[in-house]
């Protein structure tokens, strides 16, 4: 595919993913599309040499795999690690508002949202309400309000003229607070069970957050440049299950797990210091590899992985461009960037960044480095989080971009096909 055609299909990734629970059942439609099957964690496995499979824990997280040729104790695993989730405002269990003739909606911040992107924005409301099925049962259903239903609106500067002197500080209890209706308008709860055509007294709880209704495009000159909710980190999401489909089946198992709830410290069932990929790989081992008897199977197999963590990078900020260690300035359009840091923020060692720039001169793109200011604290990501729960070298690398943890985030169309090749080439190589 040219680059025009990578970036058209993260676009299209990305719009039908307003919520970590539309990513993972996007991911699962293309894996469908592709001929890979789920598989129920409540159920046996069995699996044999090539099988395509895909396993998701709780809605919000996926791992999908391809079973080695060889044994994983004697081939080991190829892993592409993601996240699903992104900073956004997350509804309460009790949302109804009530401020001075107006129906709002109770919202709480969820990760290090750039709150002030999200002001005077069309918003609409995506994820997931359990509902309380005919036979009693509860059932899961996905949600996304057609249209723009919510709007933060910022105070005009005739009742702000401090705001010149003092910039914008804002508190998200108050000033965060997305309008609903005007008046007596329906309640929120009540809209969505009309939405999902239940009784309101069918609801029962629901994971909603709010979500940008202006769809992701590509701008800038010659359509060079990717505008987009949410690039952080369903920009990775994509890349990672781009190489997976795209991948020759190898001597290794391929792996690709997409975890929920890293924005917020990855401390749940589903997130990565849960056990959700320390289960997968077991399980494929026991299913898949005759010497799992043997009680160093599954060691010997994690001893000859590689695991690759994609998330996204912060590119130099032209405008702010002394915020960034003069020596280790990414670019938009600069290709793959490899993540360094002296305390383990990022799991990058000497031979896992050894093995991605090989995996990436395999495939013929050039790699790029960021380390953070040593007078400047560092961000992390799913990569030290795995590699201290499941012990798998680690390399954290990500592809460059702009106005990370805004509502709209910008990337380059040219950086999505190389991050794609250097992950294939991952994926494909034998060598551990």
């Amino acid at each position: 595919m040219s680059d025009g055609e990578f970036a058209g299909d993260l676009l299209r990734f990305i719009e039908a993913s307003p919520s970590p629970f539309h990513a993972v059942a996007e991911m699962a439609r293309r894996l469908q599309a592709a001929g890979f099957q789920r598989l129920d964690e409540r159920s046996t496995w069995q699996l044999s040499t090539r099988d395509r499979r895909y396993v998701v824990r709780d809605g919000g997280s996926i791992t999908a795999f391809v079973v080695g040729t060889g044994a994983a104790s004697e081939s080991g695993f190829r892993l592409i690690g993601a996240h699903t989730d992104s900073p956004v405002l997350k509804v309460r269990p009790r949302p109804d508002v009530r401020r001075s003739g107006h129906r709002l909606v109770g919202v709480e911040p969820y990760g290090g949202l750039l709150l002030h992107t999200w002001m005077d924005r069309d918003l609409t409301l995506a994820g997931r309400v359990a509902c309380r099925a005919a036979d009693g049962s509860v059932e899961l259903r996905l949600l996304r309000l057609p249209g723009a239903w919510l709007r933060i609106p910022s105070l005009a500067i005739h009742l702000f003229r401090e705001l010149r002197e003092e910039g914008l500080r804002l508190d998200p209890q108050r000033h965060m607070v997305p309008l609903w209706a005007a008046g007596d308008g329906p309640g929120l709860m009540a809209a969505v069970a009309d939405h999902l055509g239940v009784d309101f007294d069918a609801l029962l709880a629901w994971d909603l957050v709010t979500a940008d209704t202006q769809p992701p495009a590509l701008g800038g000159a010659d359509s060079a440049y990717v505008f987009a909710p949410r690039l952080d980190n369903l920009g990775s999401c994509h890349a990672g299950l781009t190489a997976l489909l795209a991948a020759e089946a190898g001597a290794a198992t391929q792996v690709v797990i997409a975890n929920d709830h890293e924005e917020v410290g990855s401390g749940s069932a589903e997130g990565a210091r849960g056990p959700f990929l320390d289960d997968t790989l077991r399980r494929i081992c026991a299913a898949a590899d005759p010497a799992a008897s043997d009680g160093q199977a599954f060691a010997v197999a994690v001893a000859r992985s590689k695991l690759v963590s994609a998330d996204m990078a912060h590119a130099v900020h032209p405008n702010y461009a002394d915020r960034h260690e003069p020596g280790h300035q990414p670019r938009l359009g600069g290709g793959p960037v490899i993540k360094h840091h002296a305390g383990q923020s990022y799991a990058t060692d000497a031979g896992t960044a050894g093995w991605f720039v090989a995996r990436a001169r395999d495939a013929g793109v050039a790699v790029q480095h960021f380390v953070t200011r040593a007078d400047l604290p560092c961000g992390s990501t799913i990569g030290p989080v795995t590699a201290a729960r499941v012990g798998i070298p680690t390399v954290d690398v990500g592809s460059p971009m702009l106005s990370m943890h805004s509502i709209r985030e910008q990337a380059a169309a040219a950086d999505i096909a190389p991050m794609v090749a250097v992950l294939r080439s991952h994926l494909e190589h034998p060598d551990s």
